[in-house]
């Protein structure tokens, strides 16, 4: 008999749990049937070719997949093997003979959700192919409508439709009709490409404009894809979802969609690459059209990718148990069925607070077609609890007026600057997560996450579930193992919440689970029993500004096969919205490196600048500090010269937060150290200031003129920033990208603007 060819993908399974393996599962097929084959047979072969020995070349032999050979012995079996086969799987899953089979695992219908689910409208042209209700409690009525069955249908969602080949990959003749969802996950990354894409260093090779932003561009790895041909009407999108959509768009004030930043960012998203946004105007800054525009196009990606993968788990679901009735010689198995991942959630959405995952549950609700949010369940209690609660007055009140003054709470948030007011005027708890499940007629909200299509939650709240994870092996997080896109909004503010947090829950992403948790194996992904399945993660990162832990998230934890994009941008700087006339005096100091930035940093504080201010006889000296790493390293050094100073850190009390703008205000405290993050929270007016010191750039550059203008009623204001080539990412938003670049280029070292 001739030798068949199929490709052998990546790693062994020695990598996976014995739960995942599928050689076991085939090994005790073999031993209750005491059948045993000696030649290779390709999984897209029929039995009938295999058993009359007809033989087909091809060019360059491969080693066969578990899954040939699970073909191979169905194939060349009786009638009884696929019955044996069923009786085996039903043991595996703790079913009783008598229980009718469902097909796939947790991703497949439900017996309670055969009405429900979003893939089970037979009559709908979103959901072509699949089955009607009850048809999976009822085999014999199950058919699969041929393309030019109807009419008046829709192209059928078919892998034809998708340029999928019998083996899942996509096809040359269809590669332009693919959709991206199929032709991303259905390519099979080879050990030597992952080994590749490990040790390759990205290049980013080519650069778009960006829509509406005179100013920034669209940089890329690869070959640009970003080109305005218009081949697809619907733009990638299921043709529901575009049609909801565009409806949204038009009645908004729209009137041209494909010229519209959604639709450009869309472009982005719908590529699968992993993206970086950096320039996103956020809600609370003015820039609540933009916010928004951005918003609502990442939501129309999640739900085009969870529609598109529970059509094709319910597609397959469909094939499957048609042919488990109609084939006499077995089961129809083969790469075109592997559909799924070890978990259901698909799309994860990291947020900073409950007030922006209200705004986005909303509209994720409102994107929703009509007919898939009949009910929405739970929408009352998600209101409550993620909506502004009506409390008491603080009795702790932060702003040290209340003590200076005796004015009011009342009148002290009302004198906050107006983005504050915007972005803290909600619900801030920054511990939540909530799933949402998605069926045909209703959403699901406050679903359990193993059985959810996507999560919301906070860094917060699942650093907590990791945490407890550890603690207790009864628990776990595997729910996250099976992400496919992750979202990352506003990571400017998760930057003042706690990074490292972040960090630790996108590493949690994407592993081998500790349970198999109800899933058929024989459906998984072959890239996800590999490990592979970091490599096909779509990482979507949006912030206010760039920053060097942001760049190196992107740079270190998004792999994306497919490759990155990310916005560059020229800035104007701020330095007009300085309405004092002083001074600002910028001193560079040198640095080898990034690593030495700190201490070097310091140094010239120590050496050039407090010897300056250490025998002055004036006082109200404030030093302004990016992070609290700075605070901490200053403040010993404070100590240690027994200089007179007070604090106002990110952990200081309330009460000795007021107690220290008073002595400052009076003079009994020469100095005050003021941090960046103390600044977000609280937006403290301090008062007394004469010299300000500005020890480290803020990362937020509307901070900069906010905390300059705080000199006003001050007689000999003088203003001093410490700035390093390293800081070129703060320098530039602030001066401009022009005077930044000549100022960490010049001989001269020192800088004055007025």
């Amino acid at each position: 008999m001739g030798k068949q060819f199929v490709k052998k993908r990546g790693l062994t399974n020695s990598k996976m749990s014995n739960k995942f393996d599928r050689n076991k599962r085939l090994r005790k097929i073999q031993e209750e049937n005491g059948a045993h084959s000696s030649s290779p047979s390709s999984s897209e072969e029929a039995s009938g070719e295999e058993s009359s020995g007809d033989a087909v070349e091809e060019v360059i032999y491969k080693e066969p997949s578990v899954y040939d050979n699970l073909l191979m012995k169905l194939g060349s079996s009786s009638e009884s093997v696929a019955d044996a086969f069923k009786m085996r799987q039903r043991q595996e899953e703790g079913r009783s003979d008598s229980e009718e089979e469902g097909v796939g695992g947790p991703e497949s219908l439900s017996e309670s959700e055969q009405e429900d689910d979003i893939s089970g409208e037979g009559t709908d042209t979103e959901s072509r192919n699949c089955t009607t209700e009850g048809t999976l409690q009822q085999p014999g009525s199950i058919g699969i409508r041929e393309q030019n069955e109807d009419a008046d249908s829709v192209a059928s969602d078919t892998d034809e439709e998708h340029g999928l080949g019998l083996n899942g990959q996509p096809s040359s003749e269809a590669s332009a009709h693919a959709s991206s969802f199929h032709e991303h996950f259905g390519y099979n990354l080879s050990k030597e490409e992952v080994d590749d894409l490990s040790k390759k260093k990205l290049k980013y090779e080519w650069e778009v404009p960006a829509v509406d932003m005179s100013n920034c561009k669209w940089v890329g790895t690869g070959e640009c894809f970003l080109k305005d041909d218009n081949l697809y009407s619907d733009y990638g999108l299921k043709p529901k979802l575009y049609k909801h959509w565009l409806d949204i768009y038009n009645k908004s004030g729209g009137n041209d969609f494909h010229s519209s930043k959604q639709r450009s960012f869309f472009s982005l998203c719908n590529s699968y690459r992993d993206i970086l946004h950096s320039n996103k105007k956020p809600f609370y800054l003015k820039g609540q059209e933009e916010d928004s525009n951005i918003m609502e196009t990442y939501l129309m990606h999640s739900l085009n990718h969870i529609f598109r993968t529970r059509d094709l788990v319910t597609k397959n679901d469909t094939k499957v148990a048609k042919n488990k009735v109609s084939a006499k010689e077995g089961i129809l198995i083969g790469d075109a069925f592997l559909d799924r991942g070890f978990t259901r959630p698909k799309v994860l959405i990291l947020l900073p607070l409950k007030s922006i995952a209200l705004n986005v549950v909303k509209r994720l609700i409102r994107l929703t077609p009509d007919a898939h949010k009949v009910n929405v369940e739970h929408i009352d209690r998600f209101c409550d609890e993620f909506g502004t609660k009506k409390e008491e007055e603080d009795k702790d009140d932060d702003d040290a007026s209340q003590n200076i003054r005796g004015t009011r709470k009342s009148n002290s948030q009302k004198s906050k600057p107006s983005d504050y007011q915007i972005l803290f005027g909600g619900n801030n708890d920054d511990n939540f997560s909530i799933g949402i499940k998605f069926t045909r007629k209703s959403i699901k909200l406050y679903n359990d996450f193993y059985t959810s299509d996507m999560i919301v939650a906070s860094p917060v709240n699942l650093h907590q579930k990791m945490t407890k994870a550890e603690e207790n092996k009864e628990q776990d997080v595997d729910y996250l193992s099976s992400i496919e896109v992750l979202i990352i909004d506003h990571a400017d503010i998760i930057l003042m919440q706690n990074w490292s947090w972040l960090i630790e829950v996108v590493e949690q992403l994407n592993r081998i689970p500790s349970k198999q948790h109800g899933t058929d194996v024989m459906r998984i992904r072959q890239w996800y029993l590999d490990g592979y399945s970091r490599f096909y993660r779509q990482t979507v990162l949006l912030s206010y500004h760039p920053n060097p832990e942001i760049n190196a998230f992107f740079n270190h934890h998004c792999a994306n096969y497919q490759g990155k994009v990310k916005l560059a941008c020229e800035y104007k700087g701020v330095l007009p919205k300085v309405l004092l006339n002083v001074r600002q005096i910028y001193e560079r100091f040198n640095a080898d490196s990034i690593e030495k930035a700190d201490d070097a940093r310091l140094e010239y504080f120590t050496k050039k600048v407090f010897p300056k201010i250490k025998d002055s006889i004036q006082g109200g000296i404030m030093l302004f500090l990016s992070s609290y790493f700075e605070f901490v390293r200053l403040r010993n050094f404070l100590k240690s010269q027994n200089a007179s100073f007070c604090l106002l850190g990110d952990y200081t009390e309330p009460s000795d937060i007021s107690r220290a703008r008073v002595w400052f205000f009076e003079g009994k405290r020469k100095m005050i150290l003021y941090t960046e993050r103390s600044h977000f929270y609280h937006r403290y007016k301090i008062r007394g200031i004469q010299n300000l010191i500005i020890y480290s750039l803020p990362e937020r550059k509307e901070f900069y003129p906010e905390i300059v203008n705080m000199l006003e009623g001050s007689h000999n204001m003088t203003c001093t920033v410490l700035f390093s080539r390293f800081d070129m990412l703060r320098l530039e938003r602030i001066v401009g990208s022009a005077p930044a670049k000549k100022m960490v280029k010049s001989e001269k070292g020192v800088f004055v603007f007025c």
